[in-house]
């Protein structure tokens, strides 16, 4: 007898994934009617400057676009033209939408393969001296670690602009601005790439400690494996749980790189889409979104195939061992020195003006009347940076505790949580803070809740990824073998090994979500002047940075103090609550990787 053929029912990821790209292009498709702005007028200003917006000239633009309809039908039709393949026409020019948005997207994937290959040999460098070290390797974690968190919070808009003065201007060594040869790639890549490779150095270095102190590597350099052999294991161990990470990097290189190709007028989508939206060319902006979800969702499934690669029949099995907690010590004297010079900054910058303007004393160079100088309309910059700090610091920490809460919820709920996630991770923060600002208007809130939005992603990724392996391990297997409950193995096993390395993870983006909030402060869609906010800080200073560059580097070189903090800061506490903690589990032998051709190890025990 045959058995019956069940229907196919997507999972609850692919349900997840559609109902969240709908939402979306629905709310881009929306944009002109949230933003309370007359789309009419904003495109006949966007074709010709000049021609004067008469009623008749406005009527005839709403009936060409179809304006009239209404939001509804215009989604229909579009929808419409798309399941034939049809972008449609942009209300700008007039061109078809498919060609520049296939253009715009080569040159972002272009960029994206240059800048990860700096992130890739940035993150090599970084990890290099904790694979150098072998076991001793705590200590060379836990500086790998600061100094890669110093590098990930270095804005990429501050990078593009130093590298532009720097290689461009005064040493005339590369080409400033445009897209017409290999040498027009150098300068966007460096500023993308090495804010990603000092986040992507920082996961691997904090996880390799643990697995080089396993039995298993132990026992292959007592049988003479080379050391390169045990690296590469090492590392092959250490990779799934970051793998989508690794992903979702790429994906924010090329989705999150509106401010570098602004600075270098970089035709790429995400600077298509930023232009789309300003001057509500709908189509366009349609199908900028829609490529750039799309590469998100195709970077997520490549991402997780070769996770599971990597992990292999032992996901399935429920085989796999899980690497010994070892906390990634740092000496105390470091969080202390960072949290001293930075509090003393902030609390001497308290004490001061932060709108006194003093037009005489503008762009005055650092001096003790004014220790970090002064900016453009001669305000102090120190008392601008003191005061800004409660602004960006504080909402940057209100948004990682959120996310972290979130990520932390959804990671028990993969399923649910993959298809948002890849949605919220492939939509730059710009567009998120367009839509926002549309809606409640450009402001610190508005930016907040922008960042929010889609800050959660790779920390529930992280989370699931820890989640689902923690659940596949030998030592849950045995367990329930001996009548543990759900309960006591979610309480005592679960959540303990997934909480930890996630809010050291959330930690380490704190720096990053601030640096978010300040890129859309820098676009004129977060706080508005004459706000002291770090973002606006670095706006304003842009201008004038090749005459006064103090006024850029204090917000910058906060930003990096306040990483540098955040991580050994948390590496601190973490080596003081692990030394005060005993595990009382019973210690369980981690299942070694296969033994090189030619080694005979010794056999595990327990």
């Amino acid at each position: 007898m045959s058995r019956p053929v069940r229907a196919l029912r997507p999972s609850p990821a692919t349900a997840t994934r559609a109902l969240a790209l709908l939402a979306v292009l629905a709310a881009v498709g929306l944009l002109p009617w949230l933003s309370g702005r007359d789309p009419a007028l904003t495109v006949l200003r966007a074709r010709s400057a000049e021609q004067e917006p008469t009623q008749e000239a406005l009527d005839a633009i709403r009936r060409d676009l179809g304006l009239d309809t209404g939001p509804l039908s215009l989604l229909g039709s579009w929808a419409a033209d798309l399941a034939h393949g049809d972008l449609g026409t942009s209300w700008v020019s007039g061109t078809d939408v498919l060609p520049s948005v296939a253009a715009g997207l080569q040159v972002s994937l272009t960029l994206m393969g240059a800048a990860l290959a700096v992130a890739l040999l940035l993150a090599v460098a970084l990890v290099a001296p904790v694979l150098l070290r072998g076991r001793a390797s705590a200590g060379a974690s836990a500086g790998a670690g600061a100094g890669a968190a110093m590098l990930a919070a270095v804005p990429e808009f501050l990078l593009a602009t130093v590298g532009l003065l720097l290689c461009g201007v005064w040493l005339g060594l590369l080409p400033t601005s445009g897209w017409e040869g290999p040498q027009y790639l150098i300068l966007p890549a460096v500023a993308l790439g090495v804010p990603a490779g000092g986040l992507l150095g920082r996961l691997v270095a904090d996880a390799l400690p643990a697995v080089l102190d396993e039995r298993w590597a132990e026992l292959w350099r007592g049988a003479g494996v080379s050391r390169a052999r045990v690296s590469a294991a090492a590392l092959r161990r250490v990779l799934p749980p970051l793998l989508p990470q690794f992903g979702m990097a790429a994906v924010g290189l090329t989705g999150g790189a509106v401010a570098v190709e602004t600075v270098f007028a970089v035709p790429g989508i995400g600077r298509t889409a930023l232009g789309a939206a300003k001057s509500q060319d709908l189509p366009l902006l349609q199908g900028s979104v829609l490529a750039l979800l799309l590469l998100g969702l195709l970077t997520g499934a490549l991402a997780a195939l070769a996770r599971r690669r990597l992990l292999g029949p032992a996901l399935r099995d429920a085989s796999l061992s899980l690497p010994p907690a070892r906390p990634v010590r740092t000496h105390p004297a470091i969080p202390l020195t960072l949290a001293a010079v930075l509090g003393t900054t902030i609390g001497w910058g308290l004490l001061r003006d932060p709108y006194a303007v003093n037009t005489v004393a503008r762009l005055a160079p650092p001096s003790w009347a004014h220790p970090l100088g002064t900016d453009g309309l001669g305000r102090d910059v120190l008392a601008r940076l003191g005061h800004g700090a409660a602004t960006t610091v504080g909402t940057a920490a209100a948004v990682c505790l959120l996310s972290l809460a979130l990520s932390l919820a959804l990671g028990f709920l993969p399923g649910v949580a993959a298809g948002a996630a890849d949605i919220a991770n492939a939509l730059p923060p710009v567009i998120v803070g367009i839509l926002v600002a549309a809606t409640a208007g450009p402001g610190t809130g508005g930016a907040a809740l922008a960042v929010a939005l889609i800050s959660w992603p790779p920390l529930a990724a992280h989370a699931a990824a820890l989640v689902q392996e923690v659940r596949a391990s030998s030592f849950l297997t045995a367990q329930r073998a001996i009548g543990a409950t759900p309960l006591w193995i979610l309480t005592r096993h679960v959540l303990p090994s997934v909480a930890a390395p996630v809010a050291r993870h959330a930690l380490l983006r704190l720096p990053g979500i601030a640096l978010a909030l300040a890129s859309l402060g820098f676009l004129g869609l977060g706080a508005q002047p004459p706000a002291p906010e770090w973002g606006l800080l670095l706006d304003e200073s842009r201008a004038y940075v090749e005459r006064a560059p103090w006024a850029a580097l204090a917000p910058a070189v906060a930003l990096a103090l306040l990483a540098g903090l955040a991580v050994s800061g948390a590496a601190y506490t973490q080596g003081r609550g692990s030394a005060r903690t005993t595990r009382k589990e019973t210690p369980l032998a981690p299942i070694a990787p296969a033994a090189p051709a030619g080694v005979r190890a010794p056999a595990l025990r327990p």
